[in-house]
Formats: C-alpha cells, sequence, structure tokens
C-alpha cells in the first residue's frame, strides 16, 4: 500500500522536507534535504478540486456540474488553492454574482428597448458594470 507523505509535522505543524529517498528496484538509498513539489503540499480536498479543474480544462461550468458547487464556490477554492500555492490572490472590489450582473445588463438593454433610456444612457450604464 502506498501512503501519502505527510506534508505537516503532525507535532508542530511546520513543513516536512524529504530526507531519504529509496529506489524501488534496487537497493539504493539518497540522502538529504530535497523539497516536495507544491502540489505535493495541497490538502486532500484542494488535490481533488484541482483534478476536476484540469479535468474540466479550467472551465467553471463544468467544475461546477463536476463536483455540484456553486460558482461562487468555484472560485473560492481556486482562490484558496492559489493562496496554498505562494500566490497572492487580487480580491475583488465587490463580488458580482454572474447571474446577478446578466440579470442587471438584461434591465438596461429592456429599458432601452421601452425607451425609458437613451442608447448613450445605456452605454454607460454597460461600461460602468465593467469596471
Amino acid at each position: 500500500m502506498d501512503y501519502k507523505m505527510p506534508n505537516r509535522c503532525p507535532v508542530c505543524n511546520h513543513e516536512m522536507r524529504i530526507s531519504k529517498l529509496t529506489c524501488t528496484h534496487c537497493p539504493t538509498k539518497i540522502e538529504g534535504d530535497f523539497s516536495s513539489c507544491k502540489f505535493c503540499r495541497l490538502p486532500a480536498e484542494q488535490l481533488i478540486f484541482m483534478e476536476a479543474f484540469i479535468k474540466c480544462r479550467g472551465n467553471i461550468k463544468e467544475v461546477e456540474k463536476e463536483l455540484g458547487i456553486s460558482y461562487p464556490t468555484v472560485r473560492s477554492r481556486l482562490d484558496s488553492v492559489i493562496e496554498t500555492l505562494g500566490y497572492t490572490v487580487e480580491k475583488d472590489k465587490e463580488k458580482v454574482d454572474p447571474q446577478e450582473e446578466s440579470l442587471r445588463r438584461q434591465g438596461i438593454l429592456e429599458a432601452l428597448e421601452r425607451g425609458d433610456i437613451s442608447p448613450q444612457e445605456a452605454t454607460l450604464k454597460m461600461r460602468k458594470a465593467d469596471k
């Protein structure tokens, strides 16, 4: 049985390092101080998410279906993985639900169609949403 290498010390919770490598075929052993890959450090939940994300080729709608989670949850989990890998996630000033945004834009177009607003006003309202 193969066990996954622990990436955190069970005593102090600091990063674990690889100190010995053994060949599976011959008696060769190498000792030293080796680091594991960044992805090896991801917790199981994040690895499962990343496998689904890669399988779905980064298509968030497909990831939603694959894992049975919402769009904001996919974004949140992706941000969490990015941070765990050591990168900075630029937080949205205002997180906008894509469905809400779609409904808002549809409302602008309907108001334009009814003549409630001018084409210029509609353009300004649409541009304001993109900022």
